[in-house]
């Protein structure tokens, strides 16, 4: 009843910047957390960043963290995920993920998310 869609992505030069969106529809909330997933090596989805939701935190994989960041627009039921200083290794399909907040849950865990978009693909280039 959640879908989701990720844009944004494209071609780019290490170094360079894009912005992600992942637009919700359907019976969303902003007690939803969100989160980025990708692939990763021995990996199905690595955790990138997460809005733990409209009035949470957020949390960043250390191999973003200061060149990402992630924020929400709850007006427009949009997650997005600013990425500055790009890296080859960055290359990826980009999956935007939802789950209903709870304290309790392992934001960083693909198992937490019942909802997920089509990915959006991410190619940095050196």
């Amino acid at each position: 009843q959640v879908q989701l869609l990720e844009s944004g992505g494209g071609l780019v030069q290490a170094g360079g910047s894009l912005r992600l969106s992942c637009a919700a529809s359907g019976r969303t909330t902003s007690a939803y957390t969100m989160t980025w997933f990708r692939p990763a090596p021995g990996k199905e989805r690595e955790f990138v960043a997460t809005n733990v939701w409209s009035g949470g935190g957020t949390d960043y994989a250390d191999s973003v963290k200061g060149r990402f960041t992630i924020s929400r627009d709850n007006a427009k039921n949009t997650l997005y995920l600013q990425m500055d200083n790009l890296k080859p290794e960055d290359t990826a399909v980009y999956y935007c993920a939802a789950a209903p907040f709870s304290p309790v849950m392992s934001i960083s865990s693909p198992n937490t998310y019942n909802y997920w978009g089509q990915g959006t693909q991410v190619t940095v280039s050196s």
